[in-house]
């Protein structure tokens, strides 16, 4: 970190030290007052002009500009900002959390007998996901129940803000592990009756593969998908939104069958595109609760990464 320029140090000094207060204060005040908070703040943001704001519009728009109107897509941009607030006021208040029934009376859990059936079973388990909701809210959950797995994630730019992830997603015995650097020991897990927990819903920098996702071609890992066809694991779809009575839903899907015909690059690209379909169902039916200012469609044909 020293080796960078004033501001950028001054910057993540900044984020650091703000996250900290953040937390802190977020056990002062009832939930009901700290999801208001942010919920009117997501507004306040929302009201200036942004890089963020313009690719939030445009992105609803290519998906939705057939099914609404520019009036809708304004009002659910808009409503991207409240639940991507109070989303993250969640995530950021549940560092507090430190038993069950203190998540239960904010998180409610349900198909979690689909993974306790796929443990049983004695082979591994990719919970595959994406930024859906306080999708973070995830490993607190299965942690608490009993089931904590391996997080595969991609490593903060500041090393004290990335501190603070990898404390939060092992509080409860996860695993965090960075994408790409440790491959093996993910096999290794899964062949042994562990279990991962992968999102695929971004165009990042890792083996990839064009699948459609609302009617696009997409840039999509296909980590998922390759792991589950090499060692057999079960495939069980998790997703999570914050619902109209004010309380986390954490879903738990039936296992989805992969595809293995022996061909790996035509197996690969149809399993994926499976579960990104899932994916997808998940975010209509809770749209406001996406990471929609992410590049989704960045990536063009030729340029995704073999």
């Amino acid at each position: 970190m020293s080796g960078r320029p004033f501001r950028k140090r001054l910057k993540y000094t900044a984020i650091y030290w703000t996250v900290l207060f953040t937390i802190f204060i977020s056990r002062l005040m009832p939930r009901t007052w700290w999801l208001a908070l942010f919920g009117w703040m997501g507004k306040i943001v929302y009201a200036f002009p942004s890089r963020f704001k313009d690719l939030v519009i445009y992105h609803l728009g290519l998906a939705f500009g057939k099914e609404k109107s520019t009036k809708e897509i304004l009002a659910l941009s808009k409503e991207v900002y409240v639940m991507l607030a109070k989303n993250g006021a969640d995530v950021i208040r549940s560092w507090s959390v430190s038993t069950l029934e203190q998540l239960q009376k904010f998180v409610k859990v349900e198909g979690i007998e689909h993974a306790q059936r796929a443990k049983a079973k004695g082979k591994g388990i990719i919970y595959f996901t994406g930024h859906i909701g306080a999708f973070e809210l995830m490993i607190t959950a299965m942690g608490l129940n009993g089931m904590p797995f391996m997080v595969v994630g991609t490593a903060l730019k500041d090393e004290r803000l990335n501190d603070i992830v990898v404390q939060f997603r092992a509080k409860h015995g996860s695993e965090p592990i960075t994408r790409g650097r440790e491959t093996f020991k993910l096999i290794k897990t899964l062949k042994s009756g562990g279990a991962v927990g992968m999102l695929i819903d971004q165009d990042t920098k890792v083996k990839s593969r064009f699948v459609n996702f609302f009617g696009m071609p997409a840039s999509t890992p296909v980590g998922a998908a390759l792991m589950a066809m090499k060692t057999g694991a079960t495939v069980i779809p998790v997703l999570i939104h914050l619902g109209e009575d004010n309380l986390q839903h954490m879903i738990l899907y039936p296992e989805v069958e992969m595809i293995n015909t022996g061909d790996e690059e035509k197996d690969m690209i149809t399993n994926t595109q499976v579960l990104t379909s899932i994916l997808e169902q998940g975010i209509r039916r809770h749209p406001a609760q996406w990471v929609w200012m992410h590049e989704r469609w960045k990536t063009r044909p030729g340029e995704e990464e073999r």
